[in-house]
């Protein structure tokens, strides 16, 4: 479902298509409103990826550099940036939304019109990636092993997700036929394409090393590790290994079962490093060195930020469609702040949910009798429905509103 005062829909050309993916053929651009958003309904408490892809493409012709924030309910989620038109993005989020709909928005900061090729939505296991700290932003999910150089998504992976092969000069491979029929899953169900390749380090006897460094200290990240021992051990043969962080035991020893998949998802948030270095030392009983099927690293993003009460936004809804109120009221009513609805105010109590305190709808060209919606609005103070067609005297129900203390009822023309 789409909520928009504006939107342009715009297919690329018939040369371009060629070479993507039928949801990216086309996108949807946002030249008027701040803030346009769409209602998507879920299942609350469900954990979802949630995919956005964007693909400029230069559909207007302009070739901007084009900037633009993305939103999830009442928190920021991304910033979108193209500096090519030739260029692709793709904004994948692991999130369990607490109420029975999301709202993702595109958020015009004055630098270029914001556009959207498609949203995407997975269910997962709710046992699967800890989400208890905020959404898990993706920043890499790499198969490590890659023989083939290709990039797998579904139908291999019955969540879709996308892994990208990654190689380096220290690295080598092993590998062996697998099918999804005769691996033996976890909860995470990596494709079996994936986990029938592992990479190791080229000498055997030295630590297989990973890292990444990131823009900021202070970004929180997650780690997933996928592993499946590929090869069928001889009867002298083990493989045995820890990993550390940093110089630090983190986890070990990990002993990959044979076409079994086995996970390690960090149970700590990993924070103020410059570099962040796991290395993969087998033990000493061990005859063989190390492997790593495939990888994922996800940044913890905050949900401070919490959306307005579920009674005042099931209110307000209400009035807009009853009405036909032509504001462009889009996404969560009270928040951000910045961007709550016009003729709103909005109360701000630290971590509770925001509520409506003031509702201005005077000359909106409301018509016929006041909607029993607006009682639902227990914390309205003040009302201004003046300048209105409304008929009939005021209700009953406004006058038992506790907390209502400013009405305004004139009408046109009295």
């Amino acid at each position: 479902m789409i909520n928009s005062l504006a939107v342009l829909s715009v297919s690329l050309l018939p040369s371009k298509r060629s070479i993507l993916q039928q949801q990216l053929w086309h996108v949807r651009s946002f030249p008027k409103g701040v803030r346009n958003c769409y209602r998507i309904n879920v299942i609350s408490g469900t954990k979802y990826l949630i995919r956005t892809n964007f693909n400029y493409g230069n559909y207007d012709g302009l070739n901007e550099v084009l900037i633009f924030d993305l939103h999830i309910g009442a928190n920021p989620w991304d910033t979108v940036k193209f500096h090519n038109a030739s260029l692709s993005s793709v904004i994948e989020i692991i999130h369990s939304p607490p109420l029975d709909f999301i709202h993702i928005c595109l958020v015009n900061i004055g630098q270029g019109t914001p556009f959207i090729s498609s949203i995407e939505l997975r269910a997962l296991k709710n046992s699967t990636y800890d989400t208890e700290l905020g959404f898990l932003a993706l920043l890499r999910r790499y198969d490590l092993g890659s023989t083939s150089g290709s990039t797998y998504r579904f139908s291999d992976d019955v969540y879709d997700r996308i892994w990208v092969p990654l190689g380096f000069e220290l690295w080598t491979q092993v590998s062996t036929s697998l099918s999804n029929e005769n691996l033996t899953q976890n909860a995470y169900k990596p494709p079996a394409i994936v986990m029938s390749t592992a990479a190791t380090p080229i000498n055997s006897s030295a630590a297989f090393e990973l890292y990444w460094d990131p823009d900021n200290v202070n970004i929180q990240y997650k780690v997933c590790m996928h592993f499946n021992e590929v090869q069928k051990l001889k009867p002298k043969e083990t493989r045995s290994f820890n990993i550390t962080l940093n110089g630090e035991y983190w986890y070990g020893p990990m002993v990959p079962s044979y076409q079994m998949t086995s996970t390690i998802f960090s149970p700590l948030t990993l924070t103020g490093a410059t570099r962040y270095l796991f290395s993969f030392f087998k033990t000493e009983t061990s005859t063989l060195p190390p492997i790593i099927n495939a990888i994922e690293i996800y940044i913890v993003k905050d949900l401070s930020q919490p959306e307005t009460e579920q009674d005042d936004v099931d209110a307000i809804t209400n009035i807009k469609e009853t009405y036909g109120v032509d504001r462009n009221w889009q996404g969560d009513p009270c928040a951000p702040i910045a961007y709550m609805w016009e003729g709103l105010n909005c109360s701000s109590d630290g971590n509770k949910p925001p509520r409506i305190t003031n509702l201005d709808l005077s000359s909106s060209g409301l018509t016929g009798k006041i909607p029993s919606y607006i009682s639902k609005l227990t914390m309205l103070q003040y009302l201004d429905l003046s300048n209105n067609s409304l008929s009939g005297a005021i209700p009953d129900f406004l006058t038992q509103m506790q907390s209502l203390k400013i009405l305004f009822w004139q009408k046109l023309g009295e």
